[in-house]
């Protein structure tokens, strides 16, 4: 405004001079040829300044037409009016100067030309203009518009610049502090670098302790001694209030947060502060988090106080993003400390398993090795010593041998038995049933049971007696052997527990948890439905004193261990045996202690099922009607006899040959193929050995299975095992049926005659 004003100012101030001139002086006197003033220099004068105008009227337009070709200038026809006026004007100042002193009517004529042409001119520039304003107006309103543009965009760039900066920063950083993956290196290393970024006083870090009620100084860029005690409540208001947002707060200069993370003496500078969160792999569980407490850390920065400085929000944000990539890294550490501390463990364990695995090698090739030596120096010469002895209660006895003989069948039966437990003890943890039960003569059994025990009371100095409830039935279905088994047991037990003297009572009755074991009164008009149960309780007892007074009962009192004796018998592994093999039975057992006298007992209740004496025929043997009446059916039948033991092969083939067979015997599969496959063969039955070298019984009953017509040779297979896996395996290959060892004279016969009937009936 004051440069459009003060042209028009200059201008009327040289009128006002001219005018108060001319006023102070006199009239000029024109005719004054010798004077300035004169007409002749006047108008000499004039005509020079048109001259002039006229040369600078001329080189203006020049200037304009050159700058309108080398820029882009908006309403360029507006400058060509300027030009056309200026050039027109420079014409009339040019003409005007030659009119100054005689000239002709042309030059008149011209001059007055241009002046009309000029006026003209003049005139439609000047209406141009009033068109022309408001849009140079907008131009101008649109000029600074783009300029507040320019000066946003400018400001913006310049935020992206501190931002790309800030970015820069925050890379460095995050690449200073990922290099290491503990946690102590994490915030060492964050607190140098975060120092020299920002040129800091000093950067702590302080956490909570254990219980949560204290924040303990952790961490000092200065390094000061954590000897001393640097604590804080976790009440203190600051605390409290940067733990519950997650931005940078400013601190005064009197919290008490400030002036413990000041290292120097004095006042501090600007302090900022921000939570840390501290992600432990405990709060993720099942793939989402927990409820749980969080856990916070706190970050404290500080300026110097020598300077002049504030907190920008630039380093605000770097000092936030810092904070959030030591969360980051922190759980990152926390997730691989304990992925390390799991692989640790779980190498450990694996170590264990490993050991374990090899331990269970170890004792299965102890076990495997033992059931070896069991099988080759006991199972089966104790197999052997059966099969003879059945042979010979077969023979013409008298009463004396004939008891001799039975009384080392049971015995050698019971023996065979406890060895077999021994080598198949893994049995009686299955659901498989060890159990082989069968119809039999109660009191027989009791009968032979007592002259075993009595015999082995007699030896180690000790007296018998025995009662028996006399209305007790005799034929009853339960697995005899077992049962003879824990009546030899509980005789020996007790009799290894006392050093002499006394008398050995064994007590049976019937169990109804009424009676008294002495009530022979009303046992002898019982009466036992058939097919009912039948709890019988066989007592064992030492006493000193064989009358005992009728009020004298016995406590019975449950299996624990410390209460049977100072030797702790019922850990032997034949009590464990005996106590599952009666639990089997659906029965239970007892330590009974005498509350007279310190003589020990035992007790057992076993569950057998009745049978009618009428509808079972029962010989005098006590077997069952299955066995042949006559051996004649055998007499003629081929038999093929493959086992690898010789002494077992040779007693196997005796009991055959008594029963009137024709024996062959082989010692290998192989050679049982062979004397299978000759031309000559007229075998019908084929016993074989299941575990046998090379060449198993499974695959020679195979082999036999292809090469047979119809259904002859018939096969026969002898184990010692109990195992039904066995067994089915056997009648899926195609066998006939199964001898359990040992093999016994009357067993052998009864399995014959069975197979016999079964192939006649299906040829």
């Amino acid at each position: 405004m004051l440069k459009a004003v003060a042209p028009g100012l200059l201008i009327s101030s040289l009128l006002i001079a001219v005018s108060r001139a001319d006023n102070g002086f006199a009239r000029c006197n024109c005719d004054d040829e010798g004077g300035f003033w004169s007409i002749e220099s006047i108008l000499e004068t004039q005509r020079a300044s048109d001259f002039l105008i006229a040369v600078a009227y001329f080189s203006i337009p020049i200037e304009l037409l050159y700058f309108v070709s080398c820029s882009n200038v908006p309403f360029k026809w507006v400058l060509f009016q300027f030009i056309a006026f200026i050039v027109l004007c420079g014409l009339t100042h040019l003409l005007n100067g030659w009119s100054y002193g005689p000239h002709p009517f042309q030059l008149m004529l011209a001059l007055t030309v241009f002046k009309i042409l000029t006026a003209l001119v003049s005139c439609a520039t000047a209406i141009s203009l009033l068109t022309l304003i408001p849009l140079l107006l907008k131009v101008k309103v649109r000029e600074l518009l783009l300029k507040k543009k320019a000066w946003d965009l400018g400001k913006e760039v310049g935020i992206i610049m501190k931002q790309k900066e800030t970015g820069l920063h925050v890379r460095m950083l995050t690449q200073e502090i990922r290099k290491s993956l503990d946690r102590h290196n994490i915030l060492h290393t964050t607190l140098v670098e975060l120092s020299k970024t920002l040129g800091l006083q000093n950067c702590a870090v302080w956490m909570p302790n254990e219980i949560k009620t204290e924040m303990n100084l952790t961490h000092d860029l200065k390094g000061r001694n954590y000897s001393y005690n640097f604590t804080i409540p976790i009440t203190e208001p600051d605390v409290a209030r940067i733990k519950r947002s997650d931005g940078v707060h400013i601190l005064k200069p009197d919290s008490t947060l400030a002036t413990a993370s000041n290292a120097e003496d004095g006042e501090p500078g600007p302090v900022a502060a921000i939570r840390l969160p501290m992600l432990r792999i405990c709060n993720f569980k099942g793939g989402t988090p927990e409820q749980v407490q969080t856990y916070f850390s706190i970050l404290v920065c500080v300026l110097p106080n020598d300077q002049r400085r504030s907190w920008s929000n630039q380093e605000l944000e770097i000092v936030k993003v810092v904070a959030d990539q030591v969360a980051v890294a922190i759980s990152h550490a926390a997730v691989l400390e304990e992925s390390q501390l799991m692989r640790d463990k779980l190498a450990e364990q694996n170590r264990a398993l490993q050991l374990s695995r090899q331990n269970a090698m170890r004792a299965s090739q102890a076990r495997n090795a033992f059931q070896k030596v069991m099988s080759d120096g006991m199972r089966r010469p104790m197999h052997s010593i059966l099969g003879l002895l059945s042979m010979l209660q077969d023979g013409n006895l008298n009463d004396d041998q004939r008891i001799i003989v039975d009384s080392m069948m049971k015995t050698s039966t019971v023996l065979s038995t406890l060895i077999n437990d021994a080598m198949d003890i893994s049995i009686m943890d299955t659901a498989r049933s060890p159990l082989e039960k069968r119809s039999f003569r109660l009191h027989s059994m009791i009968k032979e049971a007592a002259c075993l025990a009595k015999c082995l009371s007699v030896y180690q100095g000790f007296g018998f007696s025995i009662e028996v409830e006399k209305s007790l039935p005799d034929l009853v279905f339960g697995d005899e052997r077992r049962v003879f088994q824990v009546i030899l047991h509980m005789v020996g037990s007790l009799l290894d527990g006392n050093t002499g003297g006394g008398t050995v009572i064994l007590r049976v009755y019937a169990e109804n948890g009424s009676q008294e074991p002495n009530d022979q009164r009303r046992a002898t008009w019982r009466h036992y439905p058939a097919d009912a149960d039948l709890l019988v309780r066989f007592e064992i007892m030492i006493s000193n004193n064989i009358s005992q007074p009728e009020d004298c009962s016995l406590s019975e009192v449950s299996s624990s261990r410390s209460r049977y004796n100072s030797r702790g018998a019922e850990e032997r592994l034949s009590f464990n045996i005996c106590e599952k093999l009666v639990q089997m039975m659906h029965g239970n057992m007892w330590v009974i202690q005498n509350p007279l006298g310190s003589a020990q007992s035992m007790a057992v209740v076993i569950r057998f099922q009745i049978r009618p004496s009428i509808t079972t025929a029962i010989t005098e043997s006590g077997e069952s009607s299955d066995q042949p009446r006559s051996n004649s059916i055998f007499h003629g039948l081929h038999v093929l006899l493959a086992d690898d033991d010789t002494v077992n092969r040779a007693v196997t083939g005796k009991l055959l040959e008594k029963l009137g067979c024709i024996v062959s015997v082989v010692s290998s599969g192989f050679e049982c193929l062979s004397a299978i496959g000759s031309t000559t063969s007229s075998f019908q039955i084929v016993i074989l050995e299941l575990q046998m070298p090379e060449l198993d019984g499974f695959e020679v009953a195979t082999r036999i299975c292809k090469l047979r017509s119809r259904s002859w040779p018939l096969i026969i297979a002898m184990t010692a095992s109990i195992d039904q896996d066995i067994w089915e395996r056997c009648s899926q290959i195609g066998m006939n049926g199964v001898i359990q060892k040992p093999v016994l004279l009357h067993e052998i016969a009864v399995k014959l005659h069975k197979v016999l009937i079964q192939a006649n009936r299906v040829s």
